[in-house]
């Protein structure tokens, strides 16, 4: 049904369909996602729920621990007993678009779990031509919480696995024969680069480059979240360290921008579309 998908268009050409209600069962934390994302040149960089991690839907924005609460999907790390199978999953809501265009859109969401509303978050979400071979994909979401007290957002590293901040905006990407490389700007290779900060990051694939950026000062702050090895993916840590609480009423906001690229792309290249992304 239409009003169930929207497809994201660059001069009229598809890169990205976005599913606003998924039927998903409760343990895959059901939230709105995009898939297929493609290049240009039409190579789909996306992947939704592969054998590896039936959890992992394309691009969006999915959280381990809201107060407790899995928007990540799959089973819970619990300090000192390890990932465990939990009925403690919540939902992210779509509720309405304010604007939806052919090369965007922006949406109100409601973050559910246990009957009741946790967060209410707004995705600003547009693609915009780079070049004839490149384009960005720049994504914005703000959670408020609509609770009377503070809540606090943690992940699988603050419960007590190390190396395990994933929680945030993330990127599942295509698994191909070989794994991705990965680089930014004077680092290259998952043990580098996981958990490390830099401006921008690089995915790059067979014949396809992600280069990720953050596009705020505060999402800059935060970690890179990166797998190669075991799965294509990238994310951006919310709580890398610690936990990031969020008062009654406040609202957190992070702004990811990624260049979709054909080909592989070096160093160089990576810079200069992100320098041209992040300033369009």
């Amino acid at each position: 049904m239409m009003y169930d998908s929207l497809v994201l268009r660059i001069a009229g050409r598809p890169v990205g369909r976005y599913i606003t209600r998924p039927e998903l069962p409760p343990k895959l934390s059901p939230r709105p996602y995009l898939h297929p994302v493609t290049t240009l040149a039409g190579t789909a960089v996306t992947e939704l729920s592969p054998v590896d991690h039936a959890h992992h839907l394309g691009v969006g924005v999915a959280v381990p621990d809201v107060e407790g609460h899995n928007f990540w999907g799959g089973r819970t790390y619990v300090r000192d007993q390890g990932p465990t199978e939990l009925d403690n999953h919540g939902a992210q809501r779509h509720a309405g678009f304010q604007l939806k265009d052919p090369d965007g859109f922006v949406e109100e969401l409601r973050w559910m779990a246990a009957g009741g509303e946790l967060l209410r978050e707004r995705r600003t979400v547009a693609a915009t031509e780079l070049t004839d071979s490149a384009w960005a994909l720049d994504f914005t979401f703000s959670l408020t919480n609509t609770t009377d007290g503070p809540l606090s957002i943690g992940s699988p590293a603050t419960n007590g696995r190390p190396g395990a901040a994933y929680g945030g905006f993330f990127w599942r990407a295509r698994k191909e024969a070989e794994a991705p490389a990965v680089f930014t700007h004077d680092t290259e290779g998952e043990e580098t680069v996981h958990g490390e900060r830099a401006d921008w990051l690089a995915l790059a694939g067979a014949n396809w480059t992600l280069v990720f950026a953050g596009a705020t000062e505060q999402t800059r702050r935060d970690p890179w979240f990166v797998r190669t090895a075991e799965y294509p993916g990238v994310g951006s840590s919310l709580a890398h360290d610690e936990r990031l609480p969020i008062a009654a009423g406040d609202t957190v906001v992070r702004r990811i921008v990624t260049v979709v690229a054909d080909g592989r792309i070096d160093r160089g290249e990576a810079a200069a579309l992100v320098r041209k992304a992040v300033n369009t």
